[in-house]
């Protein structure tokens, strides 16, 4: 499956963004879909992720609350919503594909989008 993140963009402390992760070529609702994100210096993180139908997420302790992932199988895209963000939000967020439910490594990757959260 290929994947095309977009939504990225500069906000103020507080602010708000959602981005989209678009999927091709596979069978969208047989996939797994997560969020992740890499600041500068820093390695890749899971933010978020969400089972095939949507039911089940999982987040990480910093954006809990704050952050909403979701999915609409028919659009073939997965969002995450994110509130109340913080300077520390600043990465590059990709999104990411599996079949398997919270895979050691995930099988496809998007191409990333910026996000950049100013003080």
């Amino acid at each position: 499956v290929q994947l095309q993140a977009s939504g990225g963009g500069l906000v103020q402390a507080g602010g708000s963004l959602r981005l989209s992760c678009l999927a091709s070529g596979g069978t969208f609702g047989s996939y797994v879909m997560g969020w992740f994100r890499q600041a500068p210096g820093k390695e890749r993180e899971s933010v978020a992720y969400i089972s095939w139908s949507g039911r089940s997420t999982n987040y990480a302790d910093s954006v809990k609350g704050r952050f909403t992932i979701s999915r609409d199988n028919a659009k073939n895209t997965v969002y995450l919503q994110m509130n109340s963000l913080k300077p520390e939000d600043t990465a590059v967020y990709y999104c990411a594909a599996d079949k398997s439910w919270v895979p050691v490594i995930w099988g496809s990757w998007g191409q990333g989008t910026q996000v950049t959260v100013s003080s």
